[in-house]
């Protein structure tokens, strides 16, 4: 009879003499202990059962993480049963597992927990039975199914069932530590390959070039980004900026992201505008983007000598343009994000960068919360702005993500910011500051006249220019302030480059800038007919509002005549 309860006996001269069973359990530790490979060494420990035991097949099932089936890991017999799944709580095994009780069984064919599934598939006749769970710390990953004892070694015994569970336990430690060292390893393959991707997205990201005027600052919510931003350099001489953000975060926003700056480093050197380069960004994203994932694109073209930007916003953040102490103009976003829409039909936009310095933003920035969970929200990157604005444009952004770990805010999102402030040629000409009223426009008037005296235009530009500023004003009295209590307006009128620059200025309650446009002249009745006379006397216009909506902007420019 095989399998014995004592492990150890007493020799003639009192030395301890090493029993088979005692021989077993340490080969098995030893096996279990100098290798990696788990399925080598449970073969190995299933082989060294089966010779002990003398025992016709043995198997080991382990639970399925996923679906929590048994899984035969490894088997030895007669019939190879390995890859075998069995249901959860389903035959002798899947009652052990779920009950964390060992079974031992004489007759199985009539064992009521017994299911022949697998004698039918592997031709094996199971008599009798022994199995044992994996257990270690409360949990059970499978177990060790022994079957037919042979020859006339009659039943399995409880000495029998005491060696294999000692077996089994040796294996569920030996099984639970390798899973920890390979989720180890994989957890350290998967940093090596996040901080290799975060070491190609810096390489994208464009070096300092203080001949620009133009810096950068991006920081990961996690190791990757699915933020960006981008200036270089056209075959023109002009300047391609660019600001974008994913939704999401981690790799999959970061492989998105990756993909969309090599179509924007590829078109931007060829497309001539921004609204058709988001357009063809846009067409290539919507086929193949999956559902759920979009991308929010700034895109501009920045023309360093006059400072004027042209761009097209695809659902981003509108950019907050500097027009003096605490004051900001933040224009309209007009189209939906890439990848949403098979056409966009965004606009081209412009503003002048003589006014002030121009900042792109994510809302990683806006979101990021202090202690209570606030957010910093616009007006607190206002504030912020306000504070660094005596800085270098390279220190600004650098000293504004400074400023907000001093305020221990938390970054839950990835957070980008980009700034933009080139010298040009710019010369202030008027600026007032009136009340909103009827009787102050023929001051206006007047001091426009002067100003533009010196200026290379004609009486009659002189006087169209003239009366669609006044339109202008009497459109905010009637309709921003309306019956309201009149505020101010402010005017600066500018020359920049080889054109004049105006912004009027109001601080009414927001206009939908959307409803505002030329009505046919076809429809005679009064009013209504002050954006016909902007439109004739100015070669663009634009409405806009203020940041955090304290106000709405009227910008016209007009190119000088040529001498």
């Amino acid at each position: 009879m095989t399998g014995t309860a004592r492990v150890t006996h007493t020799g003639a001269r009192g030395q301890s003499v090493e029993s088979p069973a005692l021989a077993l359990l340490e080969d098995v530790n030893r096996d279990l202990a100098s290798s990696f490979d788990l399925d080598e060494t449970l073969q190995r420990t299933m082989d060294r059962v089966m010779q002990h035991l003398h025992v016709e097949a043995a198997s080991i099932f382990l639970q399925d993480e996923q679906d929590h089936t048994l899984v035969c890991q490894r088997s030895t017999g007669p019939v190879d049963v390995t890859g075998t799944r069995v249901g959860p709580g389903e035959g002798i095994v899947g009652l052990v597992v779920a009950t964390g009780q060992a079974i031992m069984v004489e007759d199985a064919q009539h064992h009521p927990g017994f299911a022949p599934q697998v004698d039918t598939r592997s031709g094996l006749i199971t008599r009798s039975l022994l199995c044992v769970p994996l257990q270690t710390r409360g949990t059970c990953l499978g177990a060790l199914e022994l079957i037919n004892r042979l020859g006339d070694d009659g039943p399995f015994t409880p000495a029998d069932l005491d060696l294999a569970s000692a077996v089994a336990a040796a294996a569920a430690l030996a099984i639970q530590n390798m899973r920890m060292v390979r989720e180890l390893l994989e957890q350290e393959r998967v940093r090596k390959e996040i901080e290799l991707a975060r070491d190609i997205q810096l390489s994208l990201l464009p070096a300092p070039n203080p001949g620009l005027a133009v810096t950068g600052f991006n920081l990961p919510a996690r190791r990757v980004s699915g933020d960006f931003y981008d200036f270089q350099r056209r075959p023109d001489g002009r300047v391609h900026v660019s600001v974008a953000d994913v939704a999401g975060k981690g790799m999959d926003a970061a492989l998105l992201m990756t993909r969309t700056i090599s179509l924007l480093r590829c078109l931007s050197k060829a497309v001539p505008d921004p609204s058709s380069l988001l357009e063809q960004i846009n067409a290539e994203l919507y086929e193949t983007v999956s559902r759920g994932l979009f991308v929010t694109l700034l895109a501009g073209i920045l023309d360093p000598d006059t400072g004027e930007l042209v761009y097209a916003n695809a659902g981003h953040h509108p950019p907050l343009l500097r027009l003096g102490p605490g004051r900001y103009e933040c224009l309209s976003v007009q189209a939906p994000p890439l990848g949403v829409l098979p056409v966009l039909g965004v606009p081209n936009q412009r503003l002048s960068l003589a006014r002030g310095p121009c900042y792109f933003y994510t809302d990683g920035v806006t979101e990021a919360r202090d202690g209570s969970g606030a957010p910093l929200g616009v007006g607190g990157l206002l504030d912020l702005l306000e504070q660094v604005e005596p800085l270098p444009l390279s220190e600004r952004l650098p000293t504004l993500v400074e400023a907000l770990r001093v305020q221990q805010r938390r970054f839950h999102d990835d957070l980008t910011l980009l700034g933009l402030a080139p010298e040009v040629f710019d010369e202030p000409l008027l600026a007032l500051e009136f009340q909103a009223e009827p009787r102050r426009l023929k001051t206006l008037r007047r001091e426009l006249s002067l100003a533009l005296h010196a200026q290379k235009l004609s009486a009659k530009g002189r006087e169209s220019f003239i009366v669609a500023v006044n339109e202008a004003c009497m459109n905010i009295m009637q309709h921003a302030y309306g019956h309201s209590r009149p505020g101010m307006i402010n005017l600066d009128l500018r020359r920049i480059g080889d054109r004049l620059d105006l912004l009027i200025v109001d601080h009414a309650p927001p206009v939908d800038h959307q409803r505002i446009g030329p009505r046919d002249l076809a429809d005679l009745r009064p009013g209504g007919l002050g954006t016909h006379f902007i439109q004739s006397a100015v070669d663009e216009w634009q409405y806009g509002h203020l940041a955090e909506a304290r106000g709405n902007t009227l910008r016209m420019r007009k190119k000088l005549e040529e001498d």
